[in-house]
């Protein structure tokens, strides 16, 4: 576990902005080191033999499902100045997830939104099943439901905004509430990252990305990570994340790392473009809604606007038409590409009601990542798929 350094005790003077803390943070700063930490290849390192063996000691490695390395390490201190804590990372944005609710006793109650990344959805189902949970879904959006709640749950797990239907929570009431109330929380942070909200600032006890996604940002890797200010809580993610052999691969840690340095650009240019393309298909005559936060008609747009730094390069909409009609329009796509995930800078899009366990969703309703292509090209594409007859 790499402890950060957060923007007040960056080393480089005075507190840092987000943009620089991406760029500096995790890099060797001695004389004649390399400006990157290296890809660090090693499984086990050498024990001093130094008299008896007494166990590592502090900040020693041994092995490194155990110990990690140097560019684990690089990417943990980055990760976690941005979020304000310290971070572990995982091998996948499930194993940060499974971590978390491995925390969990047989019997547990467990809060979560109705609408949630599919995984954590499968996960609670496993765990009413097999281990008797006690799992409240409440909408999202319903901040009342969710204060009344909080106080018996032994897990309180918040996602905003929601995938895939965009719904913003009131994640510095809820996350203050939990605190209060000594209740565990977590929040998925993959949509917004942490550039546009801050979850641990409002009382979170976890912070949690799929760094698959915005994070890693090129579509080449899978990663998870988990960040908090409770020393406690995270030395019992540490100790998950070992025993379950859920550590990252060094490619993978370096890849993290290096997408991360570019988030605050490719955030900007991929919000710039969200936003203008969420105008333009509210306003064509196939798309009968569009779920984007940063438009005033957005039942959450005067919450997002308070509580997040941005609206995000996510949205989702719905086409006038069926399910077939739908597919049909996607597969005129040129530029865009029909894949699932999300996060890269390149634009991808998909009918999410084909995903198993989540054909409850409208059925024409489309899952767009916004990346960084030029604007026009994006309208161009989107504009010829939903403009032919059907």
């Amino acid at each position: 576990m790499a402890q950060s350094k957060n923007q007040s005790d960056s080393g480089f003077g005075p507190p840092l902005r987000p943009q620089s803390v991406a760029v500096t943070v995790g890099r060797p700063t001695g004389y004649g080191d390399p400006l990157n930490v290296p890809i660090n290849l090693a499984s086990n390192f050498r024990e001093s033999s130094d008299g008896p063996s007494s166990g590592p000691t502090e900040g020693s490695r041994v092995y490194s499902r155990a110990g990690g390395t140097e560019t684990w390490d690089a990417f943990e201190q980055a990760i976690g100045a941005l979020e304000g804590g310290d971070a572990i990372s995982f091998s996948s944005g499930m194993g940060a997830v499974a971590a978390i609710f491995a925390l969990l006793e047989p019997g547990s109650t467990v809060l979560v939104p109705e609408d949630c990344y599919h995984g954590v959805a499968e996960t609670v189902n496993d765990g009413e099943a097999r281990l008797g949970w006690v799992v409240q879904r409440l909408p999202g959006a319903d901040t009342d439901s969710w204060l009344k709640a909080i106080p018996n749950a032994d897990l309180v797990w918040l996602e905003s905004p929601s995938n895939p239907l965009m719904e913003i929570a009131d994640i510095p009431t809820l996350c203050n509430a939990a605190k209060d109330a000594g209740v565990a929380c977590a929040v998925d942070n993959t949509f917004a990252t942490p550039l546009l909200q801050r979850p641990l600032d409002h009382g979170a006890t976890f912070s949690v990305h799929s760094a698959t996604k915005f994070i890693g940002g090129h579509s080449d890797l899978l990663m998870g990570v988990v960040i908090s200010r409770d020393s406690e809580a995270l030395a019992a993610i540490d100790r998950r994340r070992m025993l379950g052999g859920a550590t990252p691969g060094a490619l993978e840690s370096f890849l993290a790392l290096r997408g991360l340095r570019t988030l605050p650009i490719r955030l900007e240019r991929s919000q710039a473009n969200a936003e203008e393309l969420a105008i333009r298909l509210s306003e064509h005559r196939t798309v009968s809604r569009v779920r984007y936060p940063g438009l005033p008609d957005h039942p959450g747009h005067e919450l997002a606007s308070t509580t997040l730094g941005g609206p995000g390069a996510m949205l989702s909409f719905e086409t006038v038409g069926s399910a077939t009609s739908a597919d049909i329009r996607l597969s005129r796509l040129r530029l865009i590409s029909v894949a699932t995930s999300l996060g890269g800078v390149e634009s991808t899009i998909e009918r999410r009601a084909k995903q198993a366990g989540q054909e409850h969703l409208p059925e024409t309703l489309m899952r767009l990542s916004v990346g960084i292509e030029h604007i026009e090209d994006l309208w161009a594409d989107l504009e010829g798929a939903l403009d032919g007859s059907i």
